[in-house]
């Protein structure tokens, strides 16, 4: 690829975007998408290899002496919703937006992230080895998705996650925390003075959710947010008196606290048992003064806490969360990217990592490393 044949990139880069909306890729079920893009790289004669669906490849000089950047975003989807107007399947192009289930979230970042790697993929002298993963099962924090790749990657010293920003630099992002609480009664008849009813002592705790304010405000994440979603008991008979009642809390938690600190509160102060489902999808956060940030910033693109999760929650090494698209329009009926974006992402992460990669950067980023 001829590095200053940038439109040939974005051409190339838009019509696999096009191929990836055309093929069905809901989480755990993303083989056909890997297939495809696993044949479009090695079409390319870049040697991509696959562990179950997650599609992977180096740049052609690998220096295992060299630091290393992850490129990563996911080609895995959310099953479309309901308020479809247009067939989510179908690439359709019109006013300059590309429709489809997967385009803006995250399919426009993969494909410009794809286009970066080759851009830099025959590139010798640079400060960083290269790795593309596209990962799946991202949508659902699945075990086997980035996490299940992560090992076999070896070391990673730090990652470009693709999501929709706008380009802008997500420096952190809110962890997430998923609870069941049960609330413990007594069953009895409705039309007597039997039982302990269970409803009622979850409603006193779902008012202490809803009302807690947690005192530790971060300046990138803000606040601590919980939101009681879920809520049912363990009987749908009318006339009895509930002995259990079931409800979920969304924790989204900020980098000031960790899982365990504000588990410890919320058990000091509700009556119910409170069981975590997981306590893999940490807050994270990148130093803002890592050389990526700060050529991000030279290019006028600003820094902000995300309180949304990505694969970046499952990185044990600092990442930056950047991407063409808009967040706003991820998992909404008729979703669509604009075709410019593409290229705008293109020459956004070619931009944003040239500095870094390229001499006489090397020395820099060795120095900010070690």
């Amino acid at each position: 690829m001829r590095k200053d044949n940038i439109q040939t990139l974005i051409s190339d880069a838009t019509e696999l975007l096009r191929q990836l909306i055309a093929t069905p890729s809901f989480s755990k079920e993303e083989d056909q998408t890997a297939q495809l893009l696993a044949d479009w790289l090695r079409s390319r004669d870049i040697p991509a290899e696959r562990l179950q669906n997650n599609v992977y490849a180096r740049n052609r000089h690998f220096d295992a002496a060299k630091p290393t950047l992850l490129l990563n975003s996911h080609h895995d989807t959310v099953k479309p919703n309901k308020a479809y107007t247009v067939d989510p399947f179908q690439p359709i192009e019109k006013d300059g937006k590309l429709y489809g289930l997967g385009s803006n979230d995250a399919g426009g970042c993969l494909v410009s992230l794809i286009a970066t790697f080759l851009y830099f993929y025959e590139e010798e002298g640079l400060s960083h080895n290269l790795v593309l993963a596209a990962s799946a099962e991202e949508e659902i924090s699945g075990h086997n998705g980035i996490e299940l790749l992560l090992p076999v990657l070896g070391r990673i010293d730090w990652a470009v996650v693709g999501e929709p920003t706008k380009m802008q630099l997500a420096v952190a992002e809110k962890g997430l925390l998923v609870l069941d609480c049960v609330s413990q009664g007594k069953a009895g008849h409705a039309a007597r003075e039997e039982g302990d009813n269970a409803i009622y002592k979850a409603l006193a705790d779902i008012e202490w959710f809803r009302s807690y304010r947690a005192p530790k405000v971060s300046g990138l994440l803000g606040p601590v947010k919980m939101s009681v979603t879920v809520i049912d008991t363990d009987n749908r008979a009318h006339n009895v008196v509930p002995s259990q009642c079931h409800f979920v809390v969304d924790v989204r938690v900020n980098e000031l606290y960790t899982f365990e600190e504000l588990l410890g509160i919320i058990r000091e102060n509700v009556g119910c048992d409170v069981t975590p489902r997981s306590l893999r999808m940490r807050s994270s956060s990148i130093p803002q003064d890592h050389p990526v940030v700060l050529s991000g910033l030279d290019l006028g693109r600003t820094c902000y806490g995300s309180p949304t999760t990505s694969d970046k929650a499952l990185m044990p090494f600092p990442a930056l969360k950047t991407g063409p698209g808009d967040s706003a329009r991820s998992h909404t009926a008729d979703e669509f990217i604009f075709t410019e974006e593409i290229g705008e992402g293109i020459r956004g992460y070619i931009d944003l990592l040239t500095p870094v990669l390229v001499q006489p950067a090397a020395k820099k980023v060795k120095e900010y490393i070690d």
